[in-house]
């Protein structure tokens, strides 16, 4: 019923979430695009792209990277709440204002985690262990967050936000009647607790990486997903594992 819904997304509502996805996906290749392509044309408003990307240590540093880490979030975490998002639509027949209200609620969750991975990146580059890009230059941080993430796969608050988010009418049917906004809420929590290690890894792949980025977002998508999602939880776990006892092991 889901798959055969997603197929039908024609509504208005849904050309906006696409247009969403679509909109932040763009700002991130035209913010990762190389400085020489930048120089070359004023296609993507070079002067303008060149200073977001470049992140001062003060407010408007902060508020840059809060923007990039906003954008990355609303580009990579929606796709991933698509079934969620029309299981929705299935059960209540969604008008615009309840649609809105939903995914208003999912993506302010984001938003909150753009802030504190903001921070983050900012501290970081403080200390010196991430390059004014979002980068880390250290290898001890990086190993560090690949065992995180890595361990973080076996936890069971993982496999319980994974639960809810592969039966997602199960979900939505237990807190129906707290309306859409909440429901929004409570769903981009259960996301954010799937994913956050998996994100935190853009310091090591790259925070403006789009080919990490697009290969995350798949990975959270199929990891989301009810008949193979948990086949790919573990495997993950050991990999990530692995890569990060490797980079510490080549740091020492």
């Amino acid at each position: 019923m889901v798959s055969a819904r997603i197929r039908s997304m024609t509504g208005w509502h849904w050309l906006a979430l696409f247009a969403l996805i679509v909109i932040a996906w763009t700002a991130l290749f035209a913010m990762a695009v190389p400085s020489a392509l930048r120089e070359a044309g004023q296609v993507y408003g070079a002067a303008f792209w060149e200073d977001l990307c470049t992140i001062t240590p003060d407010a408007s540093g902060f508020a840059r990277v809060v923007l990039m880490w906003a954008l990355m979030s609303a580009g990579m975490m929606a796709p991933t709440a698509l079934p969620a998002f029309a299981t929705y639509d299935e059960l209540g027949h969604t008008g615009q204002t309840r649609f809105g209200a939903l995914v208003g609620g999912y993506l302010v969750v984001w938003l909150g985690f753009s802030v504190g991975a903001g921070a983050l990146q900012m501290g970081l580059m403080w200390m010196g262990l991430v390059s004014p890009l979002g980068n880390s230059v250290s290898a001890w941080l990086s190993g560090a967050l690949l065992l995180a993430a890595g361990a973080y796969q076996f936890s069971p608050l993982k496999e319980a936000c994974l639960a809810k988010c592969r039966m997602p009418m199960t979900f939505f049917m237990n807190h129906w009647n707290e309306g859409p906004w909440r429901n929004g809420v409570r769903l981009g929590l259960v996301c954010l607790g799937c994913c956050w290690a998996l994100m935190l890894l853009a310091f090591v792949g790259g925070v403006m990486n789009l080919a990490f980025m697009g290969l995350a977002m798949v990975i959270m998508v199929v990891e989301k997903l009810p008949q193979i999602g948990r086949f790919v939880t573990r495997p993950l776990g050991f990999a990530l594992l692995a890569g990060g006892a490797w980079t510490l092991t080549n740091a020492i």
